[in-house]
Formats: structure tokens, sequence, C-alpha cells
């Protein structure tokens, strides 16, 4: 992940053009661009199978939505965009690029697999502070997921880890788990 500062009013401009040129994932955190690699086929795979597993089960009303971007509080440039996000299902119906916190029921980060550790703490906080009420993290690097819940006061209060097999214990209004026996591991860095 990599970090650039551009010129305030103009960051929206920039991440659209960095991500038009580049084919990078970019997102604004604090008043900085943040940047991620393309996600890759296994990535990609993660996001698609935990998708499936979530529209099925997901009450009238919600639905899994990947490539839609969340609201951060205090700056209305900064986003963050998740690998996949339950919104309420008017939000295919909405004009808006951003979606409130308020209204996110769950949050997915796939961790990719140059992503560092410094990196994957920021993104728990970012969410925190944002007021997402649950971020799951999934390390296919690791075969390793994470489940953040009740956030307070720019942190996290409830903290779950597991293993790929486990599955990921959830509360409504979304389905009761996410079974993790299926999802793909990163092949090891030479």
């Amino acid at each position: 992940m990599t970090a650039v500062t551009v010129r305030p009013g103009r960051l929206h401009d920039a991440a659209e053009e960095i991500e038009r040129s580049t084919g990078l994932h970019v997102q604004i955190i604090g008043g900085t661009l943040v940047m991620s690699p393309t996600r890759r086929g296994k990535h990609a795979g993660t996001v698609r199978r935990l998708r499936i597993q979530l529209d099925p089960q997901l009450p009238s009303g919600l639905g899994a939505f990947e490539v839609s971007s969340i609201l951060m509080p205090d700056n209305d440039e900064d986003y963050v965009t998740p690998d996949l996000v339950v919104l309420p299902t008017d939000w295919e119906e909405d004009d808006d690029w951003l979606a409130d916190p308020q209204d996110v029921a769950l949050a997915v980060e796939v961790i990719s697999s140059s992503e560092h550790a410094g990196g994957i703490t920021a993104k728990a906080e970012w969410y925190a502070i944002a007021g997402v009420a649950v971020l799951l993290s999934v390390d296919p690097r690791k075969g390793t997921w994470t489940l953040y819940t009740h956030p307070r006061d720019g942190a996290y209060q409830g903290v779950l880890h597991g293993k790929y097999g486990e599955p990921v214990p959830l509360a409504a209004p979304l389905p009761p788990e996410l079974r993790t026996d299926e999802l793909p591991l990163y092949a090891p860095k030479a």
C-alpha cells in the first residue's frame, strides 16, 4: 500500500485519474491517497465466494455489493472501499457514490499478498472511526480471519480471530455464520 498527498479539494479527481491510468485501487483516508495493487485472482475469488454465501442468506432489504465506497467522518473527501459491503438494497438505486457508514451492516477486507501488518491495523482503525458496525478481515496469506465488532471511540471493542475451516459467527441481521473452509490461500512467496 502506497500513500500520496495531493492538494485538498482535488483528492477525488486525483484518485479517479490514478485508478484510470494505473489500475491501482485508490482510497482517501485522512486527506491522503492510499493505493493498493489491483486484486489478483485468488483475492477476487475470496470476495466472490463470500458474496455467493451472503446473498441468499441476507434478509429482504439487504444486499452484498462490491466496488462501493463508504464515507469517512470529518472530511467529505475521505472514503474507504472495502472488497465487499452489505448495505440496504436501495443502495443500487442511489446516485451518491459514497455510502453512509451507519448503513453498513458488514464490511469485508481481503488482505493483499503484499500488505503489511501496519496497513491491516490501520484499516481496522479506519472502519472503527467511521462507525462501521462489523468488519471482517480475511487473510489468504495465512488462512486466518479476524472479526471486529462494537466500534466505540475509534476502536473495535470486540475482536475475534479464527482460521480457515472455522466459521465466522455473525449476528442479525446478518446470517448466523460464514464458512471459510473453501476460501483459497495465496501461493507461498518464493
